[in-house]
């Protein structure tokens, strides 16, 4: 019994040997291999003859190793079938660009094993923005670090192939990197139509190739991605176009209405304020009766657009109709509010329209200011809130504006002007 211990030992010796040598078997799954040859070994014993016995097990070794290769092989398929299915149904079940973008990053950091971070910057006209990115944290939408222009992703996006860089530390690209930069990562170019509308930039938190079987889902979602980044494009500028008012291309009503959806949700997520002022031009239907109504698109063209290029980069102007304003705010109080809102009356008072043959047109400004959530706590009667202290401020205070009495109760005469 003893003897046949022994023997039985050295058989496995020598079929772990075999399988050891063979690099296209995973480590996890080298032990289940083993476990399958001890059950062929135990059969083996009935094999009298030592060298036939040695013999039958070197060949169960080989046999099972290659159905295993052609096993792993149909699963490894299988899986890049799946995921190509998956990545499909994901990219196409939104229009929206940023959507597309994030959904991109998540599928990336699915396929690849140690996966650190995954980046989109979209390229259009020679320069690259950012899109999106999602690190292994679960953070989203911050990116390390603004592609430098002999770096990676511009070299990707410059000459439309892909790049491998092994070990970040010892590579050129990245010679004046951070010395917490490890790993390897792969830049790969999002190509729709022979144009380049994006790069993807995928790293790992180890050193190496990427396996064939990564490369090919890194491809398959790439072209997926590529498709998905231009129906989003195009979608994205159709509904640009809708939310653009055709006379002075600021964003009309309904951009309004998105963004004050928006700031409402943003405000409540971050526990912040926002404020809304409504604006009126005074003395504008004197320049559709005299002049024309052709002059009077002209005129609010050129005086909407003098207070846009004022604004703050983090301000929201839209038209809100006829010849009324409306401005969002985000992050500002009732203090901030009014600071801002006199700045614009003054600068009013600094507009003119010139006229051929005639003096210049001059025109004021009337407003009211609502801030969420002093005066209400949802769109809608925010925005009444600021029409009617508007309103309030045209019959009494013309050239001024009225802060929106609190949401117990309606505005009355009792409100006064704010210089």
């Amino acid at each position: 019994m003893e003897k046949k211990k022994r023997e039985w030992k050295d058989v496995f010796r020598r079929a772990w040997e075999i399988i050891d040598q063979d690099t296209s078997i995973a480590p996890e799954e080298k032990e289940g291999i083993l476990k399958l040859i001890q059950v062929l070994v135990e059969a083996a014993g009935a094999f009298p003859n030592p060298q036939e016995k040695e013999n039958q097990v070197s060949s169960f070794t080989q046999e099972i190793i290659s159905k295993h290769s052609l096993m792993t092989l149909v699963k490894q398929q299988a899986d890049e079938l799946d995921a190509l299915k998956r990545i499909s149904l994901n990219l196409t079940s939104s229009l929206d660009l940023q959507t597309v973008l994030d959904t991109v990053v998540t599928e990336a950091m699915k396929l690849i094993k140690n996966s650190r971070a995954a980046h989109i910057f979209l390229y259009s006209q020679g320069k690259l923005e950012f899109g999106a990115s999602l690190n292994s944290d679960g953070v989203s939408n911050k990116p390390v670090a603004l592609p430098r222009v002999n770096g990676l992703t511009y070299l990707v996006a410059n000459n439309g192939m892909p790049i491998m860089v092994e070990n970040i530390q010892n590579h050129p690209l990245y010679k004046e990197s951070p010395t917490d930069w490890i790993g390897s990562i792969i830049g790969v170019p999002l190509k729709f139509s022979n144009s380049i509308v994006g790069v993807m930039n995928i790293s790992r938190s180890i050193t190496g190739g990427f396996t064939k079987s990564e490369l090919r889902l890194i491809g398959l979602l790439a072209d997926q991605a590529a498709v998905a980044i231009s129906n989003g494009n195009a979608h994205k500028g159709l509904t640009e176009l809708a939310n653009t008012d055709s006379v002075t291309g600021l964003p009309n009503r309904r951009a309004l209405d998105e963004r004050l959806q928006e700031e409402m949700r943003y405000a409540r997520r971050m526990n912040s304020k926002f404020s809304v002022v409504m604006m009126d031009l005074d003395g504008f239907k004197s320049v559709n009766d005299n002049l024309g109504h052709s002059v009077g698109d002209e005129v609010l063209s050129d005086v909407f657009n003098y207070l846009a290029e004022k604004m703050r980069s983090t301000d929201f102007l839209a038209r809100y109709g006829g010849d009324e304003l409306t401005l969002i705010m985000r992050d500002t109080g009732l203090d901030v509010a009014e600071i801002v809102t006199k700045k614009i009356l003054d600068l009013m008072k600094e507009y003119s329209y010139p006229v051929l043959g005639s003096v210049p047109i001059q025109l004021g400004l009337t407003a009211g200011i609502a801030v969420y959530p002093i005066h209400s706590h949802n769109a809608g009667d925010l925005l009444r809130a600021a029409d009617a202290a508007l309103y309030h401020a045209k019959k009494y205070f013309r050239g001024k504006f009225v802060i929106a009495k609190s949401a117990t109760g309606p505005l009355d005469s009792t409100l006064l002007p704010v210089p």
